[in-house]
């Protein structure tokens, strides 16, 4: 990526112009940017010139969709593309002038609901901060798109010729500026200047074929764009690089990460603060993974996901250091131990399933008590097992609360499955009993993957009608008019409709919402805690 800057008339088109028809690139795509320029059509009469101009009608999206076109252009004869964007002041100063409509709208609108007088065009406006961090984020979107690009990218700018400060006193001192955002110069990979036609000054570059000291600004004779690639290496470039860029959205999903975390496994139980044991892991002992391993199994909610929640705390391979000693089960280490759990409790599930949906015949209309749930299933085998007639097992102890539930033992006649409110007929249930039937079947069928997809669906499309201002019948009555939507037709539509939510939450002056919904999952099972806050509000203000 090449900076090339200049003041007015100093021929940075004409070299980009000219630079196109070299033959270390298959073809060239002129982005301009700004009508005041007006040099693209012109400059297609230079000697050599080959380019073609791709158009967008200049607004900040159609822009960007324009660069993301040219960088997935394939090459040309076997030889990478080349993209030339004149000019990147226009489009700081395009990002600049959005945040000032937005601040002045965002004035008038709070001076509305104070009930004050609006500002005129002559009262001035501050920016706030986070208005220039929007900007830069915009900005930086572009500079990512460009670099994706596999080939050679040339940006033009304007550069001023402005007072130097000194400890931010102005001095008789005269110094060059770049117009554009002020961290541009750092993420390209060479700087030229252009002080007069044909005057070029070589001002940084991020090379290994070029020897120049950091700092210095070297004569540039004779500069062309094919001058400088090749100066850089660009023949013996490779065909693409990789290119990470920071992502501070993450930080958001590690923070709802957490808090799953932390309804799933107790904080005191997650950095349990003990001495190393031989063969195990400063911040977890043999003891500490039993109890973990316990109150998952004993968890009312979903004994599943706690183990499971746990595995992903501490790793396998940490569990797999760490021995356990349970009465039941033996020696094993934590990893084997929450493996086993896992089984354990997935195979007690099978079976309720099983019972369940198999009715039992010639039992007596008395009503019964509900499936027990593993941990009971596991604590009544615990309080059998000294009935046994086996003098060997007199002599076993009750497990404790640090000891993980025993694993069911097939040498043993299974107990014959209790009889549940869902196995008895209407006639034959109690008429003083609550209906526990439906409320069981609705439960099994939240917890259906695809129901908890869907609920959390209809729960966002809720949302996004409210922040319409419109009924949810109105908001999907272009999906619902044949009958219920499909799961993947819901999630289309409500994929859909976010980029409006969020523009109304931006005009709303909700940028941390908008931020947050922009990135959030789909679906998001948390997405009503998220906008609960301000639909409060909304409602407060009606």
């Amino acid at each position: 990526m090449m900076l090339l800057v200049g003041p007015e008339k100093s021929g940075k088109s004409y070299v980009a112009a000219q630079g196109s028809g070299t033959d270390l690139i298959g073809m060239t795509y002129w982005i301009e940017i700004g009508g005041s320029e007006g040099t693209a059509d012109y400059y297609g009469r230079v000697r050599g010139a080959r380019y073609e101009i791709v158009p967008h009608n200049g607004t900040y999206q159609d822009i960007l969709d324009a660069i993301r076109w040219a960088v997935a252009q394939p090459p040309v004869n076997g030889k990478p593309n080349m993209i030339v964007v004149d000019n990147m002041t226009v489009l700081w100063d395009m990002l600049s002038d959005e945040q000032a409509l937005f601040a002045r709208r965002r004035a008038a609108r709070k001076a509305n609901e104070n009930r004050r007088r609006a500002p005129s065009l002559d009262d001035p406006i501050v920016i706030d901060s986070d208005l220039w961090n929007r900007a830069k984020d915009r900005w930086g979107e572009v500079l990512w798109m460009l670099r994706r690009h596999s080939g050679p990218t040339l940006l033009l700018a304007r550069q001023e010729i402005v007072t130097a400060f000194e400890n931010d006193k102005p001095t008789r001192e005269k110094t060059r500026k770049i117009k554009a955002e002020r961290n541009l110069p750092a993420a390209v990979d060479a700087i030229v200047e252009l002080h007069a036609f044909g005057e070029a000054h070589l001002t940084g570059v991020r090379t290994l074929h070029w020897d120049v000291k950091p700092g210095e600004s070297v004569p540039f004779p004779d500069f062309t764009v094919d001058t400088l690639l090749r100066r850089l290496g660009f023949e013996e470039a490779a065909q693409a690089r990789q290119v990470t860029e920071a992502r501070p959205e993450a930080y958001l999903q590690e923070q709802d990460q957490q808090r799953t975390h932390q309804t799933a496994v107790e904080p005191g139980n997650k950095r349990q603060s003990a001495a190393k044991q031989p063969g195990g892991h400063p911040g977890l002992t043999s003891k500490a993974a039993v109890e973990l391993v316990y109150k998952a199994l004993t968890d009312e909610n979903n004994p599943l996901e706690c183990l499971r929640a746990i595995r992903e705390e501490w790793g396998v391979r940490t569990l797999r250091q760490i021995p356990t000693q349970t009465k039941m089960w033996g020696e094993m280490n934590a990893d084997d131990l929450i493996t086993k759990s896992l089984n354990h409790v997935e195979e007690q599930a099978k079976k309720r399933e099983e019972a369940r949906k198999t009715p039992v015949g010639g039992q007596s209309a008395e009503p019964t008590s509900p499936p027990t749930p593993p941990e009971q299933d596991q604590a009544r085998e615990h309080r059998e097992a000294p009935q046994a007639t086996d003098p060997g097992q007199l002599d076993q102890e009750p497990p404790g609360e640090n000891d993980a539930p025993p694993p069911p033992d097939p040498q043993v006649e299974e107990p014959p499955v209790a009889e549940s409110v869902e196995d008895t007929s209407a006639a034959e249930e109690p008429q003083d009993l609550p209906p526990q039937r439906q409320t069981r079947l609705t439960r099994a069928r939240q917890d259906d993957p695809k129901e908890v997809a869907r609920q959390a669906l209809l729960a966002e499309a809720e949302i996004q009608a409210r922040v319409k201002f419109v009924t949810v019948g109105e908001h999907l009555g272009s999906i619902s008019a044949e009958g219920e939507p499909g799961l993947g037709q819901l999630r289309d539509f409500v994929q859909a409709q976010r980029s409006e939510v969020i523009a109304l939450l931006e005009e709303a002056d909700e940028q941390a919402l908008a931020d947050l919904y922009r990135h959030a999952p789909m679906p998001d099972l948390g997405i009503a805690g998220k906008f609960a806050p301000y639909l409060d509000s909304v409602t407060t203000r009606q």
